[in-house]
Formats: C-alpha cells, structure tokens, sequence
C-alpha cells in the first residue's frame, strides 16, 4: 500500500493553483508538489465515497494522473481544490459504477478477514474489531455529504473554511452540517 504524504500544518504550503500552472508547462516537480500539498485531502474526499481504503487510494491515484494529463485544461479560477475534487469524484463514481456489476462485500466478510491479523502487543483485536465494526456502523446512518464532511475535517486535516471553499458551499453551512453529522455520530456510538 502506497503511504500517503503527512501534512505538517507548520510548513507552508505551496500554492495549488501555480503548481497546476507549472505543470501545464511540463514541469514534474510541480506534479510532485501537487500531490504532495493535496493527496491527503484527496484520498479523504475519496474515502468519504468509497469508504474502503484501498478503493479510495487507488481513486486518489488516478485523480493525480488525470490531472497530471489533464492540465492542460484547467483554467485558473482561484479553486485548484475544487478542480481536483471534481476529478475524484467522477473517478470515485466511475468505479462505483464498475463496482456495480459485483456483488459488494459485507461487514462481515470484511471482519472474518481481518481475523488472520495478529495483533501486535498489547492490541486486543476483538476490541479493535468491535469498535471498527462500531464505527462503520456509525458512520453508515450519515448522508454521504455528512460523511464527506467528517472525512475531510477529520482524515484530510481541512479547515471548516477550506471545506467550504472546495465544497463552494457556504462556511455557515457546512458548519451546522459537520456539527449535526458530529451528534448523530455520537447517537449512534452510544
């Protein structure tokens, strides 16, 4: 599995919306910086579709290469995120509609095949098994945009300002929207 690079909130961040730029002139290490600043936040917008990691990972990676091949489109409009988003989701849709075809696979297939994991020391795999199963569970009574929400504060690290303007929603809403997927959250844990 390919490790997705840490944010470090410290370090600037270079602007997205040059780097896009750069690449349009073929230069790599814009690439590189591109996915370096947004792989994080893109994965977490995936997952919120996906909700499998791997799925969300591989989405991820071909959102990167479609904007690597397709930057020669993007127009500057100040909202390089909203562009990659754009892209994630159409990937993120698209193998949803692959996926279709197949039958899903349940929680339980999922949980009896994590049973070959050994845990390391001092880890209780059946207590990290029911509260895996607890949170799934959980986060399965949110509507996708709820989910969509809490990944992305959550897993991604975005800012409630920096969601909305990816979102192009407006900051009040998302805020009542997270705060409401947040107690529903919490109804369905306790």
């Amino acid at each position: 599995m390919y490790k997705i690079p840490a944010q470090h909130p410290a370090e600037p961040q270079p602007d997205c919306e040059q780097l896009l730029l750069r690449m349009q002139q073929g230069d790599m290490e814009a690439f590189r910086g591109l996915y370096e600043t947004a792989a994080r936040t893109i994965y977490a917008y995936a997952l919120s579709i996906l909700q499998n990691p791997q799925d969300a990972e591989e989405a991820m990676q071909d959102t990167f290469i479609t904007a690597w091949t397709q930057c020669g489109a993007y127009e500057p409009a100040g909202k390089p995120l909203a562009w990659l988003f754009t892209i994630a989701r159409n990937r993120c849709y698209a193998y949803l509609r692959r996926q279709s075809a197949h039958p899903a696979v349940s929680l339980e297939a999922l949980l009896d095949q994590d049973a070959a994991w050994e845990p390391a020391d001092g880890d209780s795999f059946s207590d990290r098994s029911a509260d895996r199963a607890a949170l799934l569970a959980a986060l399965s009574h949110l509507s996708d945009q709820e989910r969509r929400l809490i990944y992305l504060h959550i897993v991604a690290s975005m800012k409630h300002r920096e969601i909305a303007s990816a979102l192009r929603l407006p900051l009040p809403t998302v805020l009542s929207r997270y705060h409401r997927a947040l107690k529903k959250l919490r109804r369905e844990l306790l």
